[in-house]
């Protein structure tokens, strides 16, 4: 006896060239924690089916995250900063007091995150912008005797 066929579970996959690479590692954490949010709480993650196709799916992104922490180039602070205001939809502002210091453990994640995303094609647009308090100075060289 033959099983009958099940053509439901068949995963949609879509073409990458239709994909739409994020601009930022930041745009790409709050879309993997939104999606991650709607997850745990029942919504069914379906390929395809959002506003814009994208390269990848939220666990790639956490796979980075993760990679980069078993090479110790994250630990747990970065991790709790990425999920609180991933949670929230958005980055710390600096501007405001209470969160300069969640924006700099932000900042420094994130620019730690950007170059995995960049490899796999998750992220495509400008390079990972300094921030505006980090500013290379040029030394005067000592006259050598």
């Amino acid at each position: 006896m033959a099983a009958p066929l099940r053509t439901t579970s068949a995963p949609v996959l879509s073409s990458l060239s239709k994909a739409e690479p994020f601009r930022s590692a930041d745009e790409a954490w709050i879309w993997t924690m939104s999606a991650l949010v709607a997850r745990r709480e029942g919504a069914r993650i379906v390929a395809g089916a959002g506003k814009t196709q994208r390269p990848c799916e939220p666990d790639d992104v956490v796979k980075c995250l993760d990679r980069l922490y078993r090479q110790r180039r994250i630990d747990m602070t970065h991790a709790r900063i990425l999920r609180i205001w991933g949670e929230r939809g958005e980055a710390p502002n600096p501007r405001y007091q209470r969160e300069q210091a969640d924006w700099k453990i932000w900042n420094e994640a994130m620019q730690r995150l950007d170059w995995p995303l960049r490899v796999k094609g998750i992220v495509d647009g400008p390079g990972f912008a300094a921030a505006e308090e980090d500013v290379v100075v040029a030394l005067p060289l000592r006259p050598v005797e």
